[in-house]
């Protein structure tokens, strides 16, 4: 896990594990949209999640084209886009996968105002 708005591509032509920006021809886009959703979250804007065992893992304005993150061949998020021309973005909200329930009021005031702002942008 981590807390990062990841937008198309997620696989590249090149199939290297990271690294490569993978640029959708509605880039401008799913940037937009990850980073209203970015923008109004108190980790993700920081662009810092400072995971366990990622602690220097950065990602500017708290998005990520996902193929430059890291490579995912045949994922949905692409495959949406591809095939139903759904605008799909995946967001990485916790470190943790499954965060203890004592947790998930802290995550939803962390999450609450961007999804609003993501909201108005659909």
């Amino acid at each position: 896990g981590s807390v990062v708005a990841s937008y198309p591509y997620d696989d590249s032509p090149m199939h290297r594990l990271t690294g490569v920006y993978s640029k959708s021809a509605d880039d401008e886009v799913f940037k937009y949209l990850a980073k209203a959703y970015a923008s109004h979250h108190p980790i993700m804007r920081t662009g810092k999640p400072n995971c366990p065992g990622e602690e220097g893992e950065t990602f500017p304005d708290g998005i990520t084209n996902g193929a430059q993150w890291y490579d995912v061949e045949g994922g949905m998020q692409d495959y949406n886009y591809v095939w139903a021309n759904c605008f799909e973005i995946t967001l990485e909200l916790s470190c943790c996968k499954y965060p203890p329930t004592s947790e998930l009021p802290k995550e939803w005031e962390n999450n609450r105002e961007s999804l609003l702002a993501f909201i108005e942008k659909v």
